[in-house]
C-alpha cells in the first residue's frame, strides 16, 4: 500500500533517530527534501558537516560525488545515496587516466581540482576546491606557482581573471550553468531594472559580465538575507536555490533565469521549463530517501587505496578553509 506524504516524513523520522543517521542535503535538492534534512548546505559546508558528525549512517542527498567525499572524510560511517544513478556531467567530464596523463605532461605543475569530481581524480590532486572557497585556495598558492585547474573552465577563468593568475584549465563545465540563456538574462535585466544579478561562477563568461554578484550558492543565499535596501533579485544557477532564499527573504523576489531551451528532458520527456534545474539533483525524491533509509542501500565505497590519497587534498581544503 502507497504513503502519504506525511506518512513517508513520519517514517523517515523515525528511522533516522532509531538508526542514528543525519539527512544531509545540497541546496539544489528539491524542496521536500531541504525541509526534513537535518543540514542544508554547499559542497563545502556539506564536507565540513561530515567531518564532525557523530551519527552512524550519512543520508547524502546530492549526486554521487558528494557521497564519496563524505565516505573519504567517514569511512568509518555507512554514507548513503537515495538514488545510485544521481551523477554529475562536470564530474563525468574529467577521468582519473586522462587527468593523469595531463599532469604527465606538465610535470612541474600543482594539480587544484574542483570538489565535483570522482575520488579517484581527487586522488591526484594537490588541494581540492568548492566555489566558496576557491579563490582563498588558489590565493595561497605562491604568485609564480604553475597550477592545472580541473574540471570547470568557467570556474577557473572566473578565478584567472580575479586573480590575475593563468592557470591551465581543463575543457569541463556544468551543464546547468553553462545552458542559462544570455537573451533572457539581458530581457529580465530590462524588465526588472531595480534587480540584482547574482550569478554562480560555474555560468559562462558572457553570465558572469552581466552579474551584480558572483559568488558559491552560500555566498548568493548570505548576500539575500544581508541585502536590506534590496528586493528583487534575478539568479542565475541551479533553481533549488530559491527555495531557501524565499524561506529566508519571504518579502523578497527571486527571478529565475531560463535556459536557451524551453523544454528540458524531464523523467525521459520533454517538458516546458523556465527554471534550470539539474536532472541528476531532481533523481533523489522524499520516497527514495525513506527506501535507502529503510533498507540501508545504495551504499558508497571508495578503494581504500584511492581514498588514502584523496583524502590529503580534502584535508589540506578544510584546513586552508578556515
Amino acid at each position: 500500500m502507497s504513503m502519504t506524504k506525511l506518512e513517508i516524513i513520519e517514517s523517515i523520522n523515525s528511522l533516522r533517530l532509531k538508526k542514528k543517521a543525519v539527512i544531509m542535503a545540497h541546496y539544489y535538492q528539491i524542496p521536500e527534501i531541504q525541509d526534513i534534512a537535518d543540514f542544508v548546505g554547499d559542497s563545502l559546508a556539506l564536507a565540513q558537516q561530515a567531518a564532525k558528525t557523530d551519527a552512524d549512517i550519512i543520508i547524502l542527498c546530492g549526486v554521487h560525488f558528494m557521497g564519496e567525499t563524505a565516505k573519504i572524510i567517514c569511512p568509518d560511517k555507512k554514507v548513503l545515496v537515495p538514488d545510485s544513478s544521481a551523477g554529475c556531467s562536470l564530474a563525468d567530464s574529467c577521468n582519473a587516466d586522462d587527468l593523469y596523463k595531463w599532469k604527465l605532461a606538465h610535470p612541474d605543475y600543482k594539480v587544484v581540482s574542483y570538489v565535483n569530481t570522482s575520488a579517484a581524480v581527487k586522488a591526484l590532486t594537490d588541494v581540492v576546491v568548492t566555489s566558496s572557497n576557491a579563490l582563498k585556495i588558489v590565493g595561497k598558492f605562491r604568485d609564480n606557482e604553475k597550477i592545472l585547474f580541473c574540471p570547470d573552465q568557467n570556474l577557473g577563468n572566473y578565478i584567472n581573471s580575479v586573480t590575475g593568475r593563468n592557470m591551465e584549465l581543463w575543457n569541463g563545465a556544468c551543464h546547468v550553468h553553462s545552458r542559462f540563456s544570455v537573451t533572457e538574462l539581458i530581457e529580465l535585466k530590462q524588465r526588472y531594472p531595480s534587480a540584482k544579478v547574482l550569478a554562480h561562477p560555474e555560468c559562462k563568461k558572457i553570465i558572469l559580465e552581466l552579474a551584480d554578484v558572483v559568488g558559491s550558492t552560500q555566498a548568493l543565499l548570505n548576500y539575500v538575507k544581508n541585502a536590506e535596501n534590496e528586493k528583487e533579485f534575478i539568479v542565475v544557477t541551479e533553481s533549488g536555490i530559491l527555495h531557501k532564499m524565499q524561506q529566508a527573504c519571504p518579502d523578497k523576489t527571486f527571478i529565475p533565469v531560463p535556459p536557451e531551451a524551453t523544454e528540458l528532458l524531464v523523467d525521459g520527456k520533454l517538458t516546458p521549463c523556465s527554471c534550470n534545474e539539474c536532472e541528476y539533483m531532481r533523481l533523489n525524491t522524499l520516497e527514495k530517501v525513506y527506501q535507502c533509509l529503510c533498507d540501508e542501500s545504495n551504499e558508497i565505497f571508495v578503494d581504500s587505496a584511492i581514498a588514502e590519497k584523496a583524502i590529503k587534498p580534502i584535508e589540506k581544503m578544510l584546513e586552508w578553509s578556515k
